[in-house]
């Protein structure tokens, strides 16, 4: 998708997809477990719900930056943070990813919800690998993921759908199941927590993944 049509339906995505995708974030969230005092960085931060929770975990001491492709959610989530008084902590940005424009080893906490499906295949390992540049030794990355169907397990026709779409219309369903936990270990993080949640009868994935401490 471009950034004009997330721009577009930036004032309603909210009602399209909010009511099905804030359970798996919530625990996504949950799961990362941002604290008092840490910088943390959400990818993809849409409307804005994301950025509210981790600026409150965080805490005055904390800092959190958000980077997402689009201006319109840009102004959606800016007015979330203001209305509920937060908007000090944090830094939102409007850019491309990859690269991530951040110095190395900066974040103790990264956050991706219902975003790194979204990428091509082929940018996925190099998102993941920024991702890990930026994030301090022992740092946390929290990915909330629409999934692939477990092995021995029949795949939903509605996840069959999703892939047909995407294989043929990839400007109209632009997300695609994807198996996360190999993506992450293929780029060099140790997962440490693995949770499954359906959405449709679509698989979703929860996961946190840390940076090695010797990395």
């Amino acid at each position: 998708m471009t950034q004009a049509f997330y721009d577009r339906i930036s004032h309603v995505y909210d009602a399209i997809a909010d009511t099905s995708e804030h359970e798996a974030r919530g625990r996504g969230l949950e799961l990362l477990g941002a604290r008092a005092g840490e910088h943390a960085l959400e990818i993809g931060y849409g409307t804005g719900h994301a950025m509210v929770e981790l600026a409150a975990a965080v805490g005055e001491s904390g800092r959190v930056v958000g980077i997402d492709i689009s201006a319109g959610m840009h102004e959606v989530a800016n007015a979330r943070l203001v209305e509920a008084k937060l908007a000090s902590r944090v830094r939102l940005l409007v850019d491309q990813v990859p690269p991530l424009p951040f110095e190395d080893k900066r974040f103790d906490a990264v956050f991706m919800s219902f975003t790194l499906e979204l990428f091509d295949a082929a940018t996925i390992p190099t998102v993941l690998e920024e991702v890990r540049r930026v994030l301090r030794p022992g740092g946390r990355l929290g990915v909330v993921a629409m999934a692939t169907t477990p092995a021995g397990e029949r795949e939903s026709v509605l996840t069959h759908t999703y892939k047909w779409m995407h294989r043929h219309f990839p400007h109209i369903v632009d997300c695609q199941p994807i198996d996360v936990a190999a993506l992450l270990e293929g780029a060099g993080f140790e997962v440490s927590v693995q949770e499954s949640m359906k959405i449709w009868t679509l698989p979703v994935a929860v996961l946190v993944a840390v940076v090695p401490a010797g990395a």
